[in-house]
């Protein structure tokens, strides 16, 4: 196993566990399955775990695994704080201190605001005193490194990182978000400022792997190389210096070893113009089943009544290149969840994006297609009761 350090010279694997996919059945999670996994990952020279407060059942059983088997002094454990649960400093404290029961541990070693999408996200926290119980926690040894994940466009994520002075934060990154979502923008704007950066959602939750045209399949079969699909986006991850782990949300032992030889044999640098040209051809196969052409460059925004273009078609084109599920999940959460909602259905057609487009794409035309498809009857009524119980 290879490691990159964190702000504080800390080693942290390249390769990290993400513990929501465990295998479950009727609901729960499978235990002894999940167990021997983790501890081959442990065997390997995994030491980060990420899970979370709203992944059914997953705390508790990485706080399980962890004790019956001793190892919690020998790996870093994160965990998040789900701000959209919380409306008052006593919330904070509630959530965290059932996390800590949940996961058998008096510390979290790497602790994240959850699932930020916009600086009112993190502005509302703030108002309700997260930055004196951060001081507290870490004062107290209970959180040792503080972090945010993030959901979202590249702007907001600036302003987000200089919002505050963070140990880390986490960011969907793959070579299919390079330019939407954080970013590569993102990614090398927090290296700039030594903050590590986690990524999540490197093969885009296996999409990158399971559900490639047959087309991209044929080119990764041809190369010279031998690498699976899998390998390919894990080893385009690892080739850049500023990712300094990548979370794989691993549920077979196939899984595990497989991605324990391509994080003990990648390198920062190693891709050359033979390998980037792959990765292109790639991308412009699984684009052939795009319905947008938008390649998330931004220079449609701002839009003037708030629409998240770039964002929207990304969500439009991830239904028809990926599935329609994952595609509305995403949009919803990237356009609804947040302090001030950027769904297609704001469009009035003024045009001012079009006129800055350069892949002269019909913006009006388009946002009216993706939100016939997009704002589903439920997505319509989560926004009208979001407007009315707002969470922040």
């Amino acid at each position: 196993m290879q490691y990159r350090n964190d702000r504080y010279g800390n080693p942290i694997s390249l390769l990290g566990y993400g513990c929501m996919r465990f295998t479950k059945n009727a609901g729960a999670v499978d235990l002894d399955k999940a167990e021997k996994e983790v501890m081959t990952a442990i065997a390997g020279g995994v030491n980060y775990f990420d899970t979370a407060y709203v992944y059914a059942g997953n705390e508790v059983a990485v706080g399980r695994i962890f004790a019956r088997n001793h190892v919690r002094e020998k790996v870093n454990l994160a965990t998040k704080l789900p701000h959209y649960l919380i409306s008052s400093r006593a919330g904070m404290e509630t959530k965290f201190q059932e996390e800590l029961s949940r996961l058998q541990t008096d510390y979290i070693d790497y602790y994240l605001m959850h699932m930020l999408t916009d600086i009112a996200s993190w502005e509302k926290l703030r108002r309700l005193g997260v930055e004196d119980w951060i001081r507290e926690k870490k004062e107290s040894g209970q959180i040792r490194q503080i972090g945010f994940s993030f959901h979202g466009g590249t702007d907001m994520f600036l302003q987000i990182l200089d919002a505050y002075d963070w140990d880390f934060c986490q960011i969907q990154y793959n070579y299919m978000d390079e330019h939407s979502q954080a970013g590569v923008r993102g990614l090398k704007a927090a290296a700039a400022k030594g903050i590590p950066v986690i990524i999540m959602e490197g093969l885009r939750g296996g999409r990158l792997v399971n559900m490639l045209p047959e087309t991209a399949r044929s080119l990764i079969a041809a190369d010279g190389h031998g690498y699976s699909a899998a390998e390919w986006g894990l080893r385009w991850l690892y080739n850049q210096s500023e990712v300094t782990c990548v979370l794989s949300g691993m549920n077979s032992l196939a899984m595990v070893e497989e991605n324990l030889r391509i994080a003990s044999g990648a390198a920062a640098g190693e891709f050359g113009e033979k390998e980037f040209a792959l990765i292109d051809k790639i991308r412009r196969e699984i684009d052939r089943n795009l319905r947008v052409p938008c390649t998330g460059c931004g220079y449609c925004m701002p839009c003037p009544h708030g629409v998240n273009i770039p964002g929207t078609f990304r969500c439009y084109n991830e239904m028809y290149a990926e599935d329609k599920r994952s595609g509305r999940t995403d949009y919803f959460r990237s356009t609804l969840l947040r302090h001030s909602p950027t769904g297609a259905s704001q469009c009035v057609g003024c045009g001012a994006c079009e006129r800055h487009c350069p892949q002269a794409i019909p913006i009006r035309a388009r946002l009216k297609e993706a939100g016939r498809e997009l704002e589903t009857p439920v997505y319509k009524a989560a926004g009208l009761f979001l407007k009315a119980f707002p969470m922040w």
